[in-house]
C-alpha cells in the first residue's frame, strides 16, 4: 500500500473488471449487511487483468492490508499459496460451514483451491470455454443456400476447425459490420495462452510429457499455432485490431451483433441474454470444434473469492465470501450476468427461463481440463504467451518460434 490509511471502518474488494461482477458484489454486500448487520463500508475497485495482478502481487496488496477480498483466478493459486498471500479458510469453514460444500458444486470447481486440508478461496464465477454462436445466422435459409453454393456442404455448427474456418470466412462481411469470428489476442498472458492450449489439446497434443516437462515443439503444437496465427491475422475471417482485444472486449463484440461465432467463456454467452442485448434470444452454445477424428477439448479456469492474508477484517471477509456462495447469492450473481458455480443455479427454473442454454453447463464441464497447478506455471505461461505473440506479430516460421520456446521451457518442471 503506497500510504497508510485507516481501514477500521472500510471493507475493500479487488474485482476483475467486468460489469456483472461489479453489480453482483454490490448487491451481495447489501444483502450481507441486511442479514448480518456488518457495519463496515464497502469499497471496491474494478481492475483489468494486468493491473489486478500488479495490485495483488507486485504491489503486495494481498499482504499489506490493501484488500480484504480479491478475485483470484485459479492460475495464480500455486504462487499465492506458496508466498503466504491468502488466508486458509478451512478453520472458518469448519466453524461455520459453507452450505453444501463441496457436494453442491461439480468436483472440478472445488479442487484447485484445495491444498491438502487447506482451502484458499470459494468459487464465484465459472464457465468453461465453449463455442458461442448466432442461431439466427445459422438457421437462415438464404445463408444456408449461399453457403452450400460456395463450399459444397451444409451450413451447420462446426465440428472441425476446418469447417470453423470456412464458416468464419463465409460470415465475414466488413461492409455489413459482421465478422465470422473473433479471438482475444491482447497480450495479457491469458486468452492467447488458453487458445493455444485448446488448439493443441483438440489436435491430440499435450503441453508436457508424463514427467511434467514441457513439450512445445511437437508437430501438433506447430499445427495448433499455425492455425491460430493465421486466423488472428486473416482479415477475411476476423476483425482488425485483435491485439487490443481481450476476452471481455471479444465478448462485447459478439454481444453487439458484430460476430457470428466465437471460442470464448460461457459467461460471455450468458451476458447476451441480458435485457437490451442485440443478440438476446439469438445465441446458443455447444462443445468446441476439434481436428478431424479427435474428440473436442475444453478448458476451465475459474474465479475465486479469496481472503487476503493481510486483511484487517478476516472474520468478516470469510463471512462475506461464504454469503456470496449461498444458493440465493450464487443465483443473484448469475442473474446479474456472472456465471454462478452451484449445481442448484444451473438447474434453476428461473435462470433457465432467462438463459435457455444454462442447463448445458453440466455437459460442457465433462472432460474440461485445467493448466497444471505449479509454481512454474507463471513462467511457462509467459514463455507460451511470448511465442504466440511472436507468431502473431511477425513472419518467423512457427517451428522456429516453438523450438526457441521449448529451449527456454525445458528447465521447468510442471
Amino acid at each position: 500500500m503506497s500510504e497508510a490509511r485507516d481501514r477500521s471502518e472500510t471493507f475493500r474488494v479487488a474485482i476483475r473488471r467486468f460489469g456483472p461482477f461489479e453489480s453482483a458484489i454490490q448487491k451481495q454486500w447489501v444483502d450481507f449487511q441486511r442479514e448480518t448487520g456488518c457495519p463496515l463500508h464497502l469499497e471496491w475497485e474494478s481492475l483489468d487483468l494486468n493491473p489486478l495482478v500488479d495490485s495483488l502481487f507486485t504491489q503486495g496488496g494481498l499482504e499489506d492490508g490493501t484488500w480484504d477480498i480479491a478475485f483470484v483466478v485459479t492460475d495464480w493459486l500455486a504462487d499465492a499459496v506458496h508466498e503466504g498471500l491468502l488466508r486458509d479458510l478451512a478453520p472458518a469453514m469448519r466453524a461455520d460451514p459453507v452450505p453444501d460444500y463441496p457436494a453442491g458444486w461439480v468436483p472440478v470447481l472445488t479442487g484447485m483451491q484445495q491444498f491438502g486440508d487447506a482451502v484458499y478461496g470459494l468459487p464465484y464465477h465459472d464457465g468453461p470455454e465453449c463455442l458461442v454462436y448466432r442461431t439466427d445466422l445459422f438457421a437462415d435459409a438464404a445463408e444456408q443456400q449461399a453457403f452450400v453454393a460456395r463450399f459444397g456442404y451444409p451450413l451447420d455448427v462446426p465440428r472441425t476447425w476446418e469447417h470453423f474456418e470456412d464458416i468464419a470466412r463465409f460470415f465475414t462481411r466488413p461492409a455489413d459490420g459482421l465478422y465470422g469470428t473473433v479471438f482475444a489476442a491482447f497480450p495479457d498472458g491469458h486468452n492467447t495462452v488458453y487458445d493455444f492450449c485448446l488448439q493443441l489439446w483438440s489436435r491430440g497434443g499435450e503441453l508436457t510429457d508424463a514427467t511434467g516437462r514441457p513439450t512445445l515443439a511437437t508437430p501438433r503444437a506447430i499445427a495448433a499455432l499455425d492455425f491460430y496465427r493465421r486466423m488472428v491475422n486473416d482479415r477475411s475471417v476476423t476483425p482488425p485490431g485483435l491485439e487490443a482485444v481481450d476476452s471481455v472486449k471479444s465478448g462485447e463484440l459478439f454481444a453487439s451483433g458484430a460476430v457470428a461465432m466465437m471460442v470464448n467463456w460461457f459467461g460471455f454467452a450468458a451476458v447476451c441474454e441480458q435485457p437490451g442485448c442485440p443478440v438476446k434470444g439469438k445465441t446458443a452454445v455447444t462443445t468446441l470444434p476439434s481436428a478431424e477424428g479427435m474428440p473436442p477439448a475444453s478448458f476451465i479456469v475459474y474465479w475465486l473469492l479469496a481472503v487476503a492474508a493481510g486483511s484487517p477484517h478476516p472474520d468478516q471477509a470469510y463471512a462475506f465470501a461464504r454469503h456470496c456462495c449461498t444458493p440465493a447469492m450464487d443465483k443473484l450473481a448469475t442473474l446479474a450476468g456472472a456465471i454462478g458455480c452451484r449445481l442448484s443455479t444451473w438447474s434453476d427454473s428461473e435462470v433457465n427461463a432467462l438463459i435457455p442454454f444454462y442447463s448445458e453447463l453440466a455437459r460442457l464441464h465433462e472432460g474440461t481440463r485445467t493448466l497444471p497447478r505449479s509454481r512454474a506455471l507463471p513462467a511457462f505461461i509467459h514463455i507460451i504467451d511470448e511465442a504466440v505473440q511472436a507468431a502473431i506479430a511477425g513472419p518467423e516460421p512457427t517451428a522456429t518460434i516453438l523450438t526457441r520456446a521449448q529451449e527456454r521451457a525445458v528447465v521447468l518442471q510442471l
